[in-house]
């Protein structure tokens, strides 16, 4: 884990990285009112002697931060807590006046480290001063009565217990008989920065569990910053343990850079016999095809009338991590070889045989030079036309065989036997395209190496079991048919885009069905449904299968909001478990390949009959790998992070409400922050 945080923080630079041993902005253990700058992902990784913590945390918006922390406590006893927090910024630093925020630290969890904050930091050179009220934990041992129970008396009652887990402890928020002060100060010093704390936390909860009481409130320690993007700290807390910490931060939000064209020779300049059969080097479009596809592009069509002074071309993107950088390859390429008669170009967009935008511009080389803002005025997007006819027609396009062997993973989080389990396999798979525009994926699991054989817990679910019964898929399925399916994805017209599946669709489910989506190029709004028959596969991921079966259907509507890039997705209908509920999905994605969310479902299944956790919730990560290879591709990883695996919510993920999100790259607000970048 601590290699990996280093790998990553070398690989997606930042201008820095603070964390306290819990994960928020701050100290050494206590907050302060600081913030990340927006769009920062950050993972630390705490070890003291009793407990090791590891987190998450992403500046969601510039005045709001949320962390998930996952703790492990050793020593005298063992235990695993899973907690949720969230700090949001009421006022920014003035000349004159402190930034202050407010925070909730166990917001979703079992309320082991529950408290609340009001903090605010000033500035004075390179000395950064805090000063904070607290609740619950970090009231400590004050006699300071809180002043909120003026208002009510019921704000003088604590719940210590709240529970399993997984729900919201609203009714301990800012209560408790007193409130404690907490605070510190920070000396910055080139790579250095030197910290002191003043901490009342009495850790009441490790108390009663063996642990000693801390006789100091004071931890003082330093910080290194390793690289603009990783630190490594070491403390001395309550002056008397030593602590450990590693930060590494990722900014999400980053430019891709634009990376250099691959060097080819261009095909007029290659000798007739030494080009592909097939391609005519007296022919625009064959030389056109061909350039277009050594650069990582594919050349779909091309529609024109005689005598005309407009082209269509459709084109669709292998390579270009941007969509914006491919357009200015294709308007480069065409620029180049299209007879002279054609001034304006239409540019037909396509996305796994979808067309979703056309974009109507001026030939290049008509614009002279001209500046990237003045070239963005020329851009106009219009619904993508579609000719049944075209003129001329990539025939093999439809018809080429794709194969790939790729290093994947398997992980299982926070089992409380094993916090973390693996397997790493190699993906072996092809992808054949077949007439009719209809494609076969077929994909082989070869495990490499794996854990998996110490899972010992079997699933105590009554509900039907879809997902919890991992442990025989991971220990029976260790290598096997990974997908075994057929694929048609298409446009009904210009704003309604489909996809029909049938076969093998992932580890645990094979099924039959299909998604619809309606999505007009000039709206933030979209519509969809998808529908699916489910059968459950036998663990040893062959081709058997249980005597288990459903139907599985949603009706989703999507929003692109204007706000720092989120989308907002709903779904509500049937789960496999056949609980009928909704989801809520809010994902943040930028152009350069990033996105990063939240989703949380809620069903007709009881939290106790759920289980632990109560409802199914969790992070979803994506991670482009252009900035790893340094050149253009449009490889990504993608995971979902879920604090506890249960039954209850569950659905095929990657075939029920995926269309829109895989077409982001081409929404017309997406396309519209980049018009400069599509100049050649």
């Amino acid at each position: 884990m601590r290699l990996i945080v280093l790998v990553l923080a070398i690989i997606f630079p930042l201008t820095g990285a603070e964390a306290t041993d819990l994960g928020t902005t701050g100290l050494i253990d206590t907050p302060t009112a600081r913030m990340q700058a927006d769009g920062t992902l950050s993972a630390s990784i705490a070890s003291q002697k009793s407990v090791d913590i590891y987190a998450i945390t992403y500046q969601a918006t510039p005045w709001i931060e949320a962390t998930f922390r996952y703790s492990i406590f050793r020593d005298d006893f063992e235990y695993y807590d899973r907690s949720y927090e969230i700090k949001t910024r009421l006022l920014e630093e003035t000349d004159y006046f402190p930034q202050i925020s407010v925070g909730l630290r166990d917001v979703v969890g079992t309320g082991i480290f529950g408290a609340e904050y009001i903090v605010g930091s000033k500035k004075f050179g390179p000395v950064d001063v805090s000063l904070g009220l607290g609740w619950g934990r970090l009231a400590g041992k004050s006699t300071l009565k809180n002043p909120l129970t003026e208002i009510s008396d019921e704000y003088a009652t604590r719940e210590n217990d709240v529970g399993q887990g997984g729900e919201a402890s609203t009714n301990i928020f800012f209560r408790g008989k007193y409130v404690g002060p907490f605070g510190g100060i920070s000396y910055t010093k080139d790579r250095f920065k030197f910290m002191a704390e003043y901490n009342p936390d009495q850790y009441d909860w490790e108390v009663a569990r063996g642990q000693m009481r801390p006789d100091s409130p004071i931890s003082y320690g330093v910080e290194w910053a390793a690289s603009r993007d990783v630190k490594l700290a070491l403390s001395m807390q309550h002056e008397e343990e030593f602590g450990f910490k590693l930060v590494a931060a990722f900014n999400t939000k980053a430019k891709a850079p634009r990376y250099p064209e691959p060097l080819i020779v261009p095909t007029r300049d290659i000798p007739q016999e030494d080009l592909r059969d097939g391609i005519d080097k007296d022919s625009w479009y064959d030389v056109l095809l061909y350039d277009m596809e050594r650069s990582g592009l594919i050349l779909v069509s091309a529609d024109y009338q005689p005598r005309s002074k407009n082209i269509t071309l459709t084109i669709s993107n292998r390579n270009y991590a941007s969509w914006s950088d491919a357009v200015a390859r294709s308007l480069l390429l065409a620029d180049t070889y299209l007879p002279k008669n054609f001034e304006t170009i239409n540019l037909v967009l396509q996305e796994d045989n979808m067309r979703i935008v056309g974009i109507d511009t001026m030939r290049p080389s008509l614009m002279g030079d001209i500046s990237p803002e003045r070239f963005a005025r020329q851009i106009d997007f219009t619904p993508a036309s579609y000719a049944e006819a075209p003129l001329r027609r990539t025939d093999f396009v439809t018809k080429k065989l794709a194969f790939d062997v790729s290093l994947q993973n398997r992980l299982q989080f926070f089992d409380p036997d094993e916090p973390l389990r693996y397997q790493f396999y190699a993906l072996i798979e092809s992808r054949i395209g077949l007439p009719g525009g209809i494609d076969f994926a077929l994909g082989y699991a070869q495990d490499l190496d794996n854990n998996f054989d110490t899972i010992l817990r079997d699933s105590d679910s009554v509900l039907p079991r879809v997902r919890s019964d991992m442990k025989k898929y991971y220990q029976q399925g260790q290598s096997g048919v990974n997908h075994f399916y057929l694929e048609k994805i298409g446009s009904f017209d210009k704003q309604t885009h489909y996809r029909l599946f049938g076969g093998i669709l992932e580890d645990m489910f094979s099924g039959v069905g299909g998604e619809v989506l309606y999505q007009p190029i000039d709206s933030r709004l979209a519509f969809g449904g998808s529908l699916l028959y489910a059968k459950q596969r036998d663990y040893d991921r062959d081709f058997g299968h249980l005597d288990y079966d459903t139907v599985s259907g949603f009706l989703s509507a999507y929003w692109a909001t204007p706000f720092y890039n989120y989308d907002l997705g709903l779904h509500a209908g049937r789960y496999l478990a056949r609980d009928w509920g909704g989801t809520v999905e809010l994902r943040r994605s930028f152009n350069n390949g990033w996105s990063v969310g939240l989703w949380a479902t809620l069903t007709d299944v009881p939290f106790e009959t759920f289980g632990e956790g109560s409802f199914d919730k969790g992070m979803y990560f994506k991670v482009p790998f252009h900035a790893i290879l340094g050149q253009n591709t449009r490889s990504f990883y993608e995971s979902r992070l879920r604090p506890i695996q249960r039954d209850g919510g569950q659905r095929i993920e990657g075939f029920s409400g995926d269309l829109w999100y895989r077409l982001r790259g081409l929404r017309y607000d997406a396309l519209d922050d980049s018009k400069e970048r599509m100049q050649p």
